[in-house]
């Protein structure tokens, strides 16, 4: 017999893979039955679970609520144990590495370069100069650089010396002549400018239009018009820098004793910001519709030197006590606003914008004089005068720095004439009559006016109007003492005639070119011949009051302009230059030099004479051999 067994009963051997599908093809059935099971189970049981909740009083669906609340916290438990931020950031970053190594990155070992430091700026060493004196001083904290969480209170005013949008800011837009109020809300409180833009907004808090505005149009930097601070929104807080001085200065200039000695030795141009050059006083203004009756005469005003150097100070009105509600207060105010920013040197640009003043003009008139419509300039000066000389308290017997400036006295002779048409009987007895006797009575006056001789009513050979001229000398015969002038009421004729007592500093005269009637307003086209310089009134003193006036010439200052008809001529103003000594006519916003020459070719409205106190009359007498009046 041989040991082999059958051929059905040898079983070759069979490799792992196979024997492991064989078990788990085994198994499946199992746990096939396994989970059948199950499921019968779990579905007898969520039969059963009604019957139970019946008897325990609870329904089914608020117990299969209950139970699906339990296996999600169940899930949310498990889920929250397993999780661990410590180890899978580790893992993630060593699965980086691994990542990175594998893909053959090769990482830079070599250390980093250092970089010089840059050279300061100018304006980064000023300002580190302020912090040291002020660290050493005392004046601010070491940790001045802690951050502000909170925005009460502007964040306790916290300054910060690196505002990073000081580069935002545009000089060419920035313009601070046009009245202070907000161009959303039109409220005077409160106020602050865009620096990015020129606008005006109001307030700085979360709720206010400039936080809006800066949330907008991502404008950050912002001027206080008030207390001249500037501030960073929406981030709010303070912003101080040397180079924001020029902008303060423009908003307000201000002016020290030894700046405005030595203003009229101002013999050189200066340059504004848009690189234009001009002599400070020498500046158009700007004309906003009929306002141009205005500008000459606020810029005659400004060429006055007493005048000038008080309102250039502006301590001396400032503090000026008035009623409560009393308007006149703010007119003394705009004016000297307005003279500073004439004279500024280190102004913006070459013009200026005299909107506040008018705007304090119409409301002390009471809309008698406006910027919409024409008027007489004349009519203005006396009330641009008056108004002052009231606003800065003055009174008959109280001076200011208007009466000291412009006033003069004159002594005034009158007598009622009686009529041709009368009888001898009858003239016999108004003779001796209280009011047809000759009167003298002492008056003071702020300008002199000189009446013009009447134009011709006919033409000349060669069919075209004469325009007459008559000399300066002649039309001051008025007010000689012995000229006799008839003046006309509605009842009587009055003869006057007029001498001087006192002469002032500053001497006004107008010339009556305007004359109204019943349809409309006539001018006098006449040409008056003066010179510039060395006009003598000596022959216009009273003879008593002679002796106590020891310069009586007078030198041309300002003269104002008018041409064309009432309704639609215009103005426009020459005045010289003190510390070049050269004439500039102005006309708006147009500026240009001219020969003093042609200055008497106009026809002259109001003209401004300063008192010249170099040399005497009987010096002048003995340099030139005749009159100063004859010798122009």
């Amino acid at each position: 017999m041989s040991n082999e067994s059958p051929s059905h009963e040898r079983k070759s051997p069979e490799p792992e893979e196979k024997l492991e599908r064989r078990r788990s093809t085994q198994e499946e059935p199992e746990k096939a039955e396994k989970t059948s099971s199950r499921r019968t189970e779990s579905d007898e049981k969520d039969r059963r679970r009604p019957r139970d909740d019946k008897k325990n009083g609870r329904s089914g669906d608020s117990q299969r609520h209950h139970e699906r609340d339990r296996k999600r916290k169940d899930r949310s438990r498990s889920r929250t144990r397993s999780r661990s931020p410590k180890r899978s950031k580790r893992d993630r970053k060593e699965d980086k590495a691994d990542q990175d190594e594998e893909d053959g990155e090769i990482r830079d070992t070599t250390p980093p370069v250092v970089e010089k430091p840059r050279e300061l700026t100018a304006r980064e060493l000023e300002r580190q100069r302020v912090i040291e004196e002020e660290l050493k001083s005392g004046r601010l904290d070491e940790d001045c650089d802690e951050p502000v969480w909170s925005m009460k209170k502007a964040q306790a005013e916290k300054k910060s010396r690196t505002c990073p949008y000081l580069d935002t800011i545009d000089r060419s837009v920035l313009d601070f002549d046009f009245e202070k109020q907000c161009s959303v809300s039109l409220s005077h409180q409160n106020v602050y400018a865009c620096m990015v833009c020129g606008k005006y907004f109001q307030g700085r808090g979360t709720n206010t239009h400039a936080y809006t505005h800066a949330l907008e149009t991502d404008h950050h930097v912002f001027l206080n018009l008030q207390t001249l601070k500037f501030y960073c929104l929406p981030d709010n807080y303070e912003v101080v820098d040397p180079s924001l001085e020029d902008i303060k200065y423009v908003l307000k200039p201000t002016y020290t004793k030894e700046m405005i000695a030595a203003i009229d030795q101002q013999a050189r141009m200066v340059r504004a910001y848009d690189d234009s050059t001009y002599f400070p006083g020498v500046v158009g203004l700007n004309n906003i519709k009929a306002n141009d009756y205005c500008n000459v005469i606020l810029h005659a005003l400004s060429a006055v030197r007493p005048l000038r150097n008080w309102f250039l100070n502006e301590k001396n009105y400032l503090a000026i006590k008035r009623p409560p509600g009393d308007k006149l207060t703010l007119l003394p105010q705009r004016f000297g606003e307005l003279i500073r920013k004439l004279w500024n040197p280190r102004a913006l640009r070459t013009h200026v914008s005299p909107h506040e003043m008018l705007q304090a003009v119409v409301v002390c008139s009471k809309k008698r004089f406006q910027f919409i419509k024409q008027n007489d300039a004349h009519e203005f000066l006396a009330f641009l005068l008056d108004t002052l000389h009231r606003a800065l308290n003055g009174k008959e017997d109280r001076q200011t720095i208007i009466s000291k400036t412009f006033r003069g006295r004159m002594r005034e002779y009158s007598r009622k004439v009686i009529p041709a048409e009368d009888t001898e009987e009858d003239r016999y007895i108004k003779e001796r009559m209280p009011e047809y006797q000759p009167t003298i009575k002492e008056t003071p006056f702020n300008f002199l006016t000189l009446d013009l001789p009447a134009a011709p009513l006919y033409r000349d050979v060669q069919l075209q109007n004469i325009i007459p001229q008559v000399p300066l000398s002649t039309l001051l015969e008025k007010f000689d003492g012995r000229t006799e002038k008839e003046y006309r009421t509605y009842n009587d004729n009055i003869m006057k005639r007029y001498e001087l007592l006192k002469l002032p500093e500053f001497l006004i005269i107008s010339y009556k070119r305007f004359q109204k009637n019943q349809w409309f307003v006539e001018k006098n086209p006449t040409i008056v011949n003066f010179p510039i310089a060395n006009v003598d009134l000596y022959e216009c003193l009273a003879p008593d009051v002679r002796a106590e006036h020891t310069y009586t010439t007078y030198d041309l200052v300002a003269n104002v302009v008018h041409e064309g008809t009432f309704e639609e001529g215009n103005y426009r103003i020459q005045i010289v230059h003190q510390g070049s000594g050269k004439w500039f006519e102005l006309e708006d916003l147009h500026v240009k030099d001219m020969l003093p020459q042609m200055i008497v070719l106009a026809e002259s409205y109001i003209q401004i004479w300063r008192l010249n106190k170099e040399k005497t009359r009987d010096e002048r007498q003995d340099d030139d051999g005749e009159t100063p009046m004859e010798s122009s």
